[in-house]
């Protein structure tokens, strides 16, 4: 087998890795992200549902407490269910509470759907660290 060939064999495996890499920093940075982001739109969700400014610290406070609160079940829930299986399930949760979030037409809902990212966030975040550490383990 030629240098040429091994190299072609091999670029695949590492390729992928990459890819992996990608996908799931993407999801770790919408997590963070969410965190965040929504300070800019707390004038529109003001106005827009009628909230008054002490609930509007709750559409803050309800992603954070239920991602806070379920990060660590979270990780355990990667190491029996497998994180492959976890990441993708929070990132579908995560996905589907987003579109929630943007169609909630009440206080009550959009609390509701942004503990709903919350968690499908504490259940990717764990599995992202996992992902990354066996993707990138270096072998003897």
């Amino acid at each position: 087998m030629s240098a040429s060939t091994t190299a072609a064999t091999a670029s695949p495996g590492i390729a992928s890795r990459w890819i992996v890499l990608a996908i799931v920093c993407a999801a770790q940075f919408m997590v963070a992200l969410d965190t965040t982001i929504v300070n800019v739109a707390l004038p529109s969700i003001q106005s827009d549902l009628d909230m008054s400014t002490q609930n509007l610290a709750w559409v803050i406070n309800a992603y954070v407490l239920v991602f806070g609160g379920f990060l660590l079940l979270g990780g355990r829930a990667g190491d029996l269910f497998g994180r492959r299986r976890l990441f993708a399930s929070g990132v579908g949760l995560f996905t589907v509470a987003s579109l929630l979030c943007g169609l909630a037409t009440s206080a009550g809902m959009l609390f509701a759907f942004r503990a709903l990212q919350g968690l499908g966030a504490a259940m990717l975040a764990p599995a992202v660290v996992s992902i990354i550490t066996t993707t990138f383990k270096r072998r003897p």
